[in-house]
């Protein structure tokens, strides 16, 4: 499989664009107002610890208090004057790392007031805060730094063993007593020079942590992970990445530099683009985000998929389309639920879907059928670097799943709900409307109200209102009496409407509802 890294950097945003046999699969922005929160550390409170909801809400200082569930907390933090000193801790004496189960709930692991320290797993979405751990950890190009423990872990993607056995050697050697480290895939024929330079350097950060938090109270921030773009050059400019190009000479210079500190290696793949045309048309993929932007997606076969987001869940429709086949029901059924299973584990990825999944495939009647859809979407599946959980496929042709969700996903990052039909995609009939100024007329003339009104409405709804001899406004003015004269206001929503009095000085809108 070939990979590629396109890179598009213009005023007010970066883009980051990962190709997969040039399609793309994932989609990155980083912008000056919206600042990546995962991986940031703060130095927190407990606000308030909820024994029945088997969490905790933390003052990290920010707008909204962060979630912390308690298998998420480790115990690691009672002693802040030992917090950073690795000297003193033996490998037999280093802080468990084990979650706290609190299975009976009787054992509470946090009391509202202590100091902890906490690391953003999850950035915050709509009205929730921002999802929280104890688990703290430092992700550098080679290593991850992972204080109170005393585990060398080493990535699944090193199989070799030897390798696995040399990797692992040689992170006991570059390990003070009560740290441990991850050793990523990168790493791979890294020699011990190497390690233990990336691992000083998140020493170093580890360190300068405690000098943080020495001189400031909770809640604030001790440490602010890399942004969007450099995280994905350390993380994923990897060996099996064939290109990396981007269009911004300065950004260019920037990853040649770091590159060529940690690995010379991969410096040859990164391209300077230098075409008139941008870089996203030239690759294909501007089509591709819009089309990721859309509810319903065209399949090539001429079948369809629909994506509809709710606060519960996100609901994914497949459906046959201008789809004819030559076979049977089952047979052809089989042949479009393939292809949309292979596409939705694409839009997933592509549009960062998270949280819970239910996918409505074509109903089959033959058990294996729907064994053969569910093996090739478990397949498509394993290229996520998210984490994923699959319910077998049922007899309706639904399968249920759930997907780590990090951030917001693609639609809630690059659109705004609709202020007219607030994100639900549909807004009140002017029929409706209409009714309800009429029962608002009928109030009013209730309590003898005057007989002249001013009426404010969008030009539409004015157009609606007066169509015609015998128009709504006609029959409303004749039945209850009352001359209504209409005032056209182009900020007016089509579902909004105001009500003045016979001079318009005085608005008695609110005055009058239900």
């Amino acid at each position: 499989m070939e990979k590629e890294i396109i890179i598009n950097v213009s005023l007010g945003e970066t883009r980051i664009a990962i190709l997969e046999d040039q399609k793309l699969v994932e989609l990155y922005f980083e912008r000056p107002e919206s600042e990546r929160m995962v991986g940031d550390i703060y130095y927190a409170r407990v606000a308030k610890v909820v024994k029945g909801m088997q969490a905790a809400f933390i003052d990290i200082g920010q707008q909204q208090d962060a979630f912390l569930h308690f298998s998420d907390v480790v115990d690691n933090l009672k002693d802040f004057d030992t917090l950073f000193t690795h000297n003193k801790q033996s490998k037999n004496e280093s802080t468990s790392r084990k979650r706290k189960r609190n299975g009976n709930g009787n054992d509470v692991p946090l009391r509202p007031g202590q100091q902890i320290l906490v690391q953003v797993t999850k950035e915050p979405i709509a009205h929730k805060g921002a999802r929280i751990t104890t688990n703290i950890t430092l992700p550098g190009r080679f290593v991850v730094f992972v204080p109170f423990s005393n585990v060398i872990g080493i990535s699944r993607k090193i199989s070799h063993r030897r390798e696995r056995k040399r990797l692992k050697d040689i992170g006991r050697k570059v390990c003070p007593p009560g740290f441990g480290m991850v050793i990523r895939t990168v790493s791979e024929g890294k020699d011990e020079e190497a390690i233990q330079a990336d691992y000083n350097i998140l020493m170093q950060q580890w360190e300068k942590m405690a000098s943080e938090i020495k001189k400031n109270e909770p809640a604030c921030l001790v440490f602010k992970d890399m942004g969007i773009l450099s995280s994905v050059i350390r993380d994923l400019f990897t060996s099996d990445i064939s290109r990396l190009a981007v269009d911004s000479r300065k950004l260019y210079r920037q990853i040649i530099r770091y590159l060529q500190d940690v690995s010379p290696g991969l410096v040859s793949r990164v391209e300077l683009y230098r075409k008139k045309a941008p870089i996203f048309d030239q690759f294909g993929i501007e089509s591709e985000i819009s089309k990721s932007l859309a509810r319903k997606f065209w399949l090539k076969s001429g079948g369809y998929i629909f994506f509809d987001h709710t606060e519960a869940l996100t609901a994914i429709d497949v459906n046959s389309g201008r789809f004819i086949g030559k076979k049977d029901h089952d047979a052809n059924s089989l042949r479009i639920n393939l292809e949309a299973a292979r596409e939705i584990a694409r839009q997933l990825r592509l549009r960062d879907i998270g949280g819970i999944i239910i996918i409505d495939f074509i109903d089959m009647i033959e058990e294996k059928n729907r064994k053969k859809l569910q093996d090739e979407f478990a397949k498509e599946l394993r290229q996520d670097r998210a984490q994923v959980s699959l319910a077998p496929i049922s007899i309706f042709g639904i399968i249920e799943m759930t997907r780590e969700r990090i951030r917001p996903n693609l639609l809630h990052s690059i659109s705004e709900a609709c202020p007219a039909c607030l994100g639900t995609g549909r807004i009140v009939s002017k029929s409706t409307v209409v009714a309800r100024i009429e029962r608002w007329i009928k109030r009013y003339r209730s309590e003898k109200g005057d007989r002249a009104l001013q009426l404010v409405v969008h030009p539409e709804l004015a157009k609606f209102l007066t169509f015609g001899f015998n128009s709504h406004l006609r029959k409303i003015s004749w039945k209850y009496w009352t001359r209504i004269k209409v005032i056209t206001e182009d900020t007016m929503s089509m579902d909004e409407f105001r009500v003045l009095d016979r001079n318009g000085n005085e608005d008695l809108t609110t005055q009058f509802k239900p």
